[in-house]
């Protein structure tokens, strides 16, 4: 057993290759291997958001707090609120970042598959970003 104590990893700003805006991220845990898991918590200031991007294992979300929004290439954005949890299928292109006027936090978690969690794209484009979220 490992005990990680609070406070005992740095924040970590995010990387602008894979997020517009400014995000801030705090290791949860990476586990070794032959586990897979590796989750963080991902803050959001208004209006950040990632690159496209998709996971080879898929990917599950759970809201914090804030606004957020969450969206699958060629949907239009969805609305998420603290509490809510998001499942990202394996392969599937999506975005997730704060609402245009609110912060987010979310619980990120995903599996590495050959030591690869994460398969990043392009940008979103503001055009992509500021479309009328559906429902």
């Amino acid at each position: 057993m490992k005990i990680m104590e609070a406070g005992s990893r740095p924040t970590k700003k995010a990387s602008a290759d894979w997020f517009t805006g400014t995000v801030w991220q705090d290791p949860v845990h990476e586990a070794p291997e032959p586990a897979r898991l590796r989750a963080l918590r991902v803050a959001f200031e208004p209006g950040a958001r990632t690159a496209w991007h998709s996971h080879p294992l898929g990917q599950t979300l759970h809201v914090l707090s804030g606004l957020g929004l969450v969206c699958t290439r060629g949907d239009a954005p969805r609305r998420i609120r603290p509490g809510d949890t998001v499942w990202i299928p394996p392969g599937e292109e999506h975005w997730h970042g704060a609402a245009p006027g609110t912060a987010m936090v979310h619980l990120a978690m995903q599996e590495a598959m050959d030591g690869v969690s994460a398969d990043w794209l392009e940008h979103v484009s503001d055009e992509d970003y500021q479309r009328p979220p559906a429902g």
